[in-house]
């Protein structure tokens, strides 16, 4: 059984349509340059507001991956 090692970054998503959405944007675009991801945690939900209303979301997430085994053989 292997030990793991894990690191966690803190990134911020936004989105017009809403909070979850805003959580996928950040996670999608991380996944684009990182592997081995395991989980999220929100830190922190806002909004910027325009003309009275609700313009985007902004969600601040923990993003935890496994860090890459070096073993070599």
């Amino acid at each position: 059984m292997s030990e793991h090692v894990y690191k966690q970054i803190e990134l911020t998503g936004s989105s017009k349509t809403g909070v979850e959405d805003a959580v996928q944007n950040a996670i999608a675009k991380a996944s684009k340059t990182l592997h081995n991801l395991h989980w999220f945690q929100v830190v922190d939900t806002r909004g910027y507001v325009e003309q009275g209303k609700v313009d985007y979301w902004q969600v601040t997430i923990k993003l935890g991956f496994r860090v890459d085994d070096t073993t070599s053989l």
